[in-house]
């Protein structure tokens, strides 16, 4: 088993639900949960790794380094929240990236190649990736430039 399994079972437990009980909470089915838990999360679809990762309140990037035995600094339900400003935001500079990784200007090239050149799936993760740490960036910002007496 590896460590992001080990890691998924171990925050599923703390929620005190059931694996079934917490696929049905989040929209899985309980098959394939079991599935991915005993096959391992490296052989799961990237979209079943975010949505269990969503019901765990924890991103792909902190799953990665919790399985390291990284502790998390900083707790992510306590930082602000996004408003739809910062949506907008977050959504227009992931189109930049993703403009940028997808033609040849020299903004960013794997291997020699484009977004253009990888397979769905590792094109998924890193546009979710990319999301994820625009997301987390912008509330960090937000809490860090914010005065304190405009903090709720």
């Amino acid at each position: 088993m590896d460590k992001r399994t080990e890691v998924i079972e171990s925050l599923i437990t703390e929620t005190g639900l059931s694996k079934k009980a917490f696929a049905e909470k989040i929209g899985l089915p309980p098959t394939t949960l079991r599935s991915m838990l005993q096959r391992g999360v490296g052989n799961a679809s990237v979209d079943n790794v975010i949505k269990v990762c969503k019901g765990l309140g924890i991103t792909t990037e902190e799953l990665e380094k919790m399985a390291e035995g990284e502790k998390l600094d900083k707790n992510v339900d306590s930082l602000p929240e996004l408003n739809q400003k910062d949506e907008k935001s977050i959504q227009k500079e992931l189109q930049k990236m993703i403009d940028g990784l997808s033609n040849n200007s020299g903004y960013a090239a794997f291997d020699g190649g484009t977004l253009d050149d990888m397979d769905e799936e590792d094109k998924e993760l890193l546009i979710a990736s990319l999301e994820n740490s625009l997301r987390l960036a912008k509330r960090l910002a937000k809490e860090k430039f914010t005065p304190k007496k405009y903090r709720k």
